[in-house]
């Protein structure tokens, strides 16, 4: 029993050091993405602490999804944000399963690319939106009579940049339409949609998200419009941006510790093969062979290539070769595949042809 956990310890080692190094060297090269995604989520945050400057607490508009939904109160204000913060680990833990589980079908660092590509362009349409029109807010820390409603003028700009995280982020107010949980909860779900392998967890996760916008709607954290904006937007982004990107090596196809050809990789590869194509040669360096064409056939090295007819059972004879191109490539070039020349006919009418006397 010891010696198989030591065994299977020792797998699991080598299987996270291997697949240590293949996502490392997949982060040298889109390190950049990585880290635009991230600078990102940090100016989204700036944005939603600036639109907050701007708030200013008034009455709760009229919202169907407030009469069908009873309010939670504020001490269940918490479920909402368990239930996301279930799906927020469960999603990077799942992003990171390659580097235990056997069963690999995705890079750990070419889905965090795609994810933040998605996430990036939700949350500018967003920024965009809830600055253009402030509603008041109707979460308990953004009504008239909480000192959270209205943030004082700031003192200077490090205040500003601070943004008080993390209760800057929790007691936000005016960053309403539409809600960035359900951007987050919608981009993983649609993500592991379309790269997960458990179905059952699929459908799992769908019933997830739509708890979690009667969780939003219920704990008045924000209006019904921003869950449905949430819903379309980011599910037609994920759409059409997806289309849009590279799509990512399949995994299971093959080794799990090869990386995926590069960019640069593939024009390479494919001007190779464009010039091979166009010299007549394949891939095979034996198939690299000089091929000259003469009254429709096809010579390689200098030998005649015959043509059987199958249909009467007999071979014929191919055209004649040229005799100046037999005495191009050598007479033996012709004679291994018993082809007449038209140097052998040239010989027989001399040699027939009478003597002229002089």
């Amino acid at each position: 029993m010891t010696l198989y956990i030591g065994r299977e310890a020792s797998k699991l080692w080598k299987r996270i050091c291997a697949e240590i190094t293949t996502e490392i060297n997949l982060l040298a090269e889109n390190w950049r993405y990585i880290l635009a995604g991230l600078i990102f989520q940090y100016i989204h945050g700036l944005a939603a602490r600036g639109v907050h400057y701007l708030h200013r607490p008034g009455p709760t508009l009229q919202d169907v999804g407030f009469f069908l939904l009873p309010e939670l109160g504020q001490d269940k204000a918490y479920i909402s944000e368990t239930v996301f913060t279930f799906v927020f680990v469960s999603f990077v833990l799942w992003t990171f399963h390659p580097f235990i589980l056997k069963t690999k079908k995705i890079y750990t660092v070419l889905v965090w690319c795609r994810v933040l590509a998605f996430l990036v362009a939700s949350q500018i349409l967003r920024i965009i939106t809830f600055y253009s029109t402030q509603l008041p807010g109707p979460n308990y820390h953004c009504r008239e009579g909480s000192k959270l409603a209205r943030l004082p003028r700031p003192h200077s700009a490090v205040e500003v940049l601070l943004i008080n995280f993390p209760r800057g982020v929790i007691y936000g107010c005016g960053d309403l339409i539409f809600s960035s949980h359900m951007i987050f909860t919608l981009v993983f779900v649609l993500t592991y949609q379309k790269y997960g392998t458990k179905r059952f967890i699929k459908q799992f996760a769908w019933l997830i998200a739509v708890v979690q916008s009667f969780l939003i709607v219920a704990s008045r954290k924000h209006y019904t419009v921003d869950v449905v904006v949430a819903w379309y937007t980011v599910n037609l982004l994920v759409f059409f941006i997806d289309k849009k990107l590279p799509e990512l090596p399949d995994r299971t196809s093959g080794s799990s510790l090869f990386l995926p050809v590069s960019t640069k990789e593939k024009d390479a590869r494919s001007k190779e093969e464009n010039h091979k194509l166009l010299n007549g040669n394949g891939g095979d360096p034996a198939d690299w062979r000089l091929r000259t064409q003469v009254n429709g056939k096809i010579l390689e090295d200098g030998n005649a290539v015959l043509a059987d007819n199958a249909m009467n059972g007999r071979q014929d004879t191919a055209r004649l070769v040229p005799c100046s191109l037999v005495r191009l490539c050598g007479k033996e070039g012709a004679q291994w595949a018993n082809a007449p020349t038209t140097c052998d006919s040239q010989h027989a009418e001399q040699r027939s042809s009478p003597v002229p006397h002089h």
